[in-house]
């Protein structure tokens, strides 16, 4: 992926690459694009709680300049979902297997999903404008984690699928109310409780993903989406995030206080120049 054109729009970035190969995920700043591979693929990028701690890590203390991640899955596929030996009851040796913490008590194993769900509320931060870039196919953890991110692109034979249900469980890594949220509320419970595939055509059309386009464009077509993204100046796209992140919790008059409220700021830094 070449991402040095999106860049160079912004003379703040520093040219320098930095990259973290953790266990199963390389992560890497290049300039104001950090970007977290899940890197499986032999395994179709299946993910652990090792990885959901380094990308957590990560992106939690990410330097200011950055303004867009990227997710995306090595060998052309995002994500199978949750690495199935950790609901193995043959394999609860296995470092992180859910199995083994059934001995732990409830709060204990809230605690510890919470702890889980942390990179996946980290990708929601409006500091920054994560895109999750699905090729072959997202299921369960890794459908949540192409949800936590603020845009999807997809490849045209891409396709989707939250199947915690079909396997007696919920889905439980922050992926809910971004569902929610996209689809409604009725499409959202059709497409959890059926458990069925959503393909690319469907997602662009019910707003799951914002850009659908062949596996063969998709380079070049995040290298121009990332482009438009960090082309104006980075505070006013800031605060516009986070006024639009925070719009659907707010009413009418408070969502229009705080744009009167980030204006202020805007107006001073722009005008009083």
């Amino acid at each position: 992926m070449d991402l040095k054109g999106a860049k160079e729009l912004l003379p703040e970035g520093n040219g320098e690459a930095m990259n973290m190969n953790e266990p199963g995920v390389d992560l890497s700043i290049d300039g104001v694009v950090a970007t977290v591979l899940l890197d499986r693929p032999d395994v179709r990028n299946a993910q652990h709680p090792a990885m959901w701690a380094a990308i957590a890590e990560f992106l939690e203390s990410l330097p200011a300049e950055v303004r867009v991640v990227v997710v995306r899955g090595a060998g052309g596929t995002f994500s199978a979902g949750l690495d199935l030996s950790l609901v193995d009851p043959s394999q609860t040796e296995v470092a992180g297997s859910l199995v083994s913490t059934l001995a732990r008590s409830d709060q204990e194993v809230i605690d510890l999903i919470g702890e889980y769900q942390r990179p996946f509320a980290a990708l929601a931060d409006p500091r920054f404008i994560s895109i999750a870039v699905v090729e072959g196919y997202a299921i369960g953890a890794g459908f949540q984690m192409a949800l936590a991110c603020d845009l999807r692109i997809m490849a045209d034979d891409a396709w989707v699928c939250m199947k915690e249900p079909a396997l007696g469980l919920v889905p439980d890594l922050a992926g809910t109310k971004p569902l929610v949220d996209a689809v409604g509320y009725s499409r959202a419970l059709e497409i959890c409780a059926t458990a069925r595939r959503v393909g690319a055509a469907e997602a662009e059309l019910i707003g799951l993903a914002q850009s659908v386009l062949p596996a063969a464009e998709m380079d070049s077509a995040l290298t121009d989406l990332v482009g438009s993204l960090v082309a104006h100046d980075a505070t006013a796209v800031r605060r516009t995030h986070e006024l639009l992140a925070a719009a659907s919790s707010r009413s009418l008059d408070e969502q229009r206080l705080a744009e009167r409220t980030a204006q202020v700021g805007r107006l001073r830094a722009v005008l009083g120049r």
